[in-house]
């Protein structure tokens, strides 16, 4: 199949630009719901994969042992923007077994946010690895290696036991292989995997439903879930679709951005996974698509939820001083199967 247009960015009366990519939405017994485009098409999920990645510290006990709390938890499936709970969060994960943030190797990295990369100049600062957005998830993977009586050294590396451990969990919960033959290297330097959008979709699904996981499996989903759901300020940050969207649809939703235009969602009241790629890697229109889809399967029946969606589903596109002159919005071959699945859900 080919993909689809997904988004349209437009300027005035005219389609100025065109995003194209595909979709997928399943059901946690690998039924697809919706497919759009080419989903069989092989995508590096990147930071999408965290909570799967954050599975094992929950359910060999690890997170116990710790005392990890639920904002620690969603840390460890976070994509942040570097801010003060960020870094502060990401410390006291490392402290947790004795370490700090020279133990990291996710490398270095200013904050997200202008104004906290001006208040680290005006402090004499320097970017730092505890400022990375996945400093969070690496600070549970230094935790994990540690209580695992691995040496944290290292822990990066794709034949390291704990990257060995993660892969065959993420495996396990996708359906597809994740070894060195569809191996690459992620932003922060961990192995990434190159897998279809349907394998995506359906780990999703069964994070969301517990299908296909035995039982500490399927606690340890829901755990991280709900972990996320109840501080979502700690899975992005300020003015960020997946810290938005969490806050507004609560313990409906569990949405993770990554990196190259990937998005993905575990629906848990309808046992629903969705997985999305905009093929040309732009954040801005992997959120659109996504609102579209959040906007159909779960709707808008508040003013705060129908607000997270109208801004990125129908997101302005402003000149110099502040005049809207277009909008970021869901074109017709995205919007038209959806206004069709609203009316089946």
């Amino acid at each position: 199949m080919q993909d689809i247009a997904l988004v349209e960015v437009t300027r005035g009366p005219a389609v100025e630009s065109l995003h194209h990519g595909a979709l997928v939405v399943m059901d946690g017994e690998g039924r697809t719901v919706l497919a759009l485009g080419d989903v069989e098409r092989v995508l590096f999920p990147r930071s999408c994969v965290k909570i799967l990645q954050a599975l094992p510290l929950v359910e060999s006990g690890i997170a116990d042992k710790l005392g990890l709390s639920p904002s620690e938890l969603c840390l460890c499936c976070a994509s942040h923007n570097g801010e003060e709970r960020h870094r502060a969060g990401a410390l006291s994960l490392l402290r947790k077994v004795g370490l700090g943030e020279d133990d990291l190797e996710c490398g270095t990295q200013w904050p997200a946010r202008e104004a906290d990369v001006a208040a680290l100049h005006r402090a004499g600062d320097k970017p730092g690895r505890i400022y990375n957005n996945c400093s969070g998830k690496h600070a549970g993977f230094v935790c994990m290696a540690c209580e695992s009586g691995w040496d944290p050294k290292g822990y990066s590396g794709i034949d390291h036991p704990l990257q060995q451990r993660l892969a065959r969990v993420m495996s396990e919960v996708t359906g597809a292989p994740h070894d060195a033959r569809n191996a690459a290297i992620d932003g922060c330097s961990i192995p990434t995997y190159a897998i279809a959008l349907t394998a995506l979709a359906r780990g999703f699904a069964r994070i969301a439903s517990g299908s296909g996981l035995d039982a500490t499996r399927s606690a340890a989903a829901r755990r991280l879930m709900a972990a996320c759901q109840s501080d979502p300020f700690m899975i992005a940050g300020t003015e960020r679709f997946c810290t938005r969207a969490m806050e507004a649809y609560g313990d409906r939703i569990f949405v993770k951005t990554g990196a190259e235009g990937v998005f993905c969602a575990a629906l848990p009241t309808l046992g629903l996974g969705v997985a999305l790629k905009a093929r040309d890697g732009t954040t801005r229109a992997a959120e659109a698509a996504m609102a579209g889809v959040i906007a159909a399967l779960l709707g808008a029946s508040t003013p705060q939820e129908a607000a997270v969606l109208d801004n990125f589903r129908n997101a302005p596109v402003t000149d110099r001083t502040g005049v809207r002159a277009g909008t970021i919005a869901l074109a017709p071959d995205l919007a038209r199967p959806l206004e069709a699945l609203s009316r089946l859900s």
